[in-house]
């Protein structure tokens, strides 16, 4: 886990964000830069299973949590209110899904797994990168091509193998009691405005926000907007989701 730099403020409540697959602080270095102390990014990269990933971020921070997750990340963060409701004070999901394996999922993911191994990181980028981004521009594709190439085929399988043993996530939605804000890009076409409708339908006070012209990479896409919704939701000053 890796503290933030932003100033430090007097509650109780830590922030922590959670990135998705491939992904570390660069994610939520806009977010980051706007939210007070203390504030936490998850590193998720020893562990190959959701419930050993969350179970891992609920022992790095202490007491009361408000946590947001970006695509795998997500995931992580609805495991962590399944195995620890009363820490979590605020959750905020974006870009993710609740769908079980799809046909096919697993050959796919095991030929891009494959493919790193074999043809390195870079190889790997260059296929699973663009389709993630919305018009893409060269210094948000600079930043994100810079992340992934700094992650490894070892580190790359061991999240894969979390994915494809993903928990069962939907039928615990309903249950969720803390505000919870969704998010997702108008144009992403990997976790598409429909999978967060159906999330924000399921959970008891969720406010769904859609950001216009991002794709999956949402927090780096259209970083002014996704830190406008959510530090304020995080920081607990955005009464309408309380």
């Amino acid at each position: 886990m890796r503290g933030g730099t932003a100033r430090a403020f007097d509650i109780m409540t830590s922030c922590l964000l959670i990135p998705g697959l491939l992904s570390d602080t660069h994610v939520w270095a806009q977010v980051m830069v706007d939210l007070p102390q203390p504030v936490i990014v998850a590193e998720l990269f020893g562990q190959d299973h959701i419930t050993q990933m969350a179970h891992e971020c609920l022992a790095a921070v202490d007491g009361q949590i408000a946590v947001a997750g970006h695509s795998m990340g997500a995931r992580v963060a609805l495991e962590m209110v399944r195995l620890a409701p009363g820490r979590i004070e605020r959750l905020a999901l974006l870009s993710t899904g609740i769908h079980p394996l799809k046909p096919g999922e697993i050959q796919r993911r095991e030929e891009i797994v494959s493919l790193a191994y074999e043809h390195g990181m870079a190889a790997l980028t260059e296929r699973w990168l663009p389709p993630m981004v919305h018009c893409p521009d060269k210094d948000v594709m600079a930043g994100l091509t810079d992340m992934v190439l700094r992650m490894t085929p070892d580190i790359h399988q061991r999240q894969i193998r979390a994915l494809v043993k993903r928990p069962e996530a939907k039928a615990h939605l309903p249950s969720i009691a803390c505000p919870t804000l969704i998010m997702v890009g108008r144009q992403d076409e990997w976790s598409p405005v429909a999978q967060h409708q159906e999330i924000a339908s399921l959970i008891p006070h969720s406010h769904l926000e859609i950001i216009e012209g991002a794709g999956h990479f949402l927090p780096v896409e259209q970083p002014d907007a996704v830190a406008g919704r959510l530090v304020p939701f995080l920081t607990a000053q955005d009464q309408n989701n309380s």
